[in-house]
């Protein structure tokens, strides 16, 4: 007795459940990485400031925004030195402002942050004058 041996259906099957555990190994890949990164966005503060050169120092105005309830405090470093305290819980608000006096930003370049209630950081100006 001869036996003849049909190898053609086997390959196409193999190939078919080769597509399929590939697609559902990548989606499910996919899906943890989308699922797990969306725990750790953190929101953008919304604060508006400006600041005005006034001869040899500056003056940082309050614009507003709508985390302006939650900041704590202003801090501004002039070239990246040390931070230097703006305001402070209870002054912080539209229309408040304070000089930078006895800290020339002539010819500098001066970065203002704000801690808000939360604990979080932000830049909330960066200005080179």
């Amino acid at each position: 007795m001869a036996f003849t041996k049909n190898d053609e259906a086997v390959s196409p099957v193999i190939g078919v459940i080769l597509m399929v555990a590939i697609t559902v190994i990548l989606a499910a890949v996919i899906a943890a990485f989308v699922f797990g990164m969306a725990g750790n966005i953190q929101t953008t503060k919304v604060v508006s400031l400006t600041m005005t050169d006034a001869g040899t120092h500056g003056v940082v105005t309050i614009v507003g925004g709508t985390d302006l309830a939650s900041l704590n405090k202003v801090y501004y470093s002039i070239d990246g030195g040390t931070p230097i305290n703006l305001f402070t819980t209870g002054t912080v608000s539209v229309g408040a402002y304070k000089s930078t006096t006895g800290h020339e930003i002539t010819g500098t370049r001066v970065i203002v942050t704000g801690v808000f209630a939360d604990g979080s950081t932000q830049i909330l100006l960066d200005k080179q004058f």
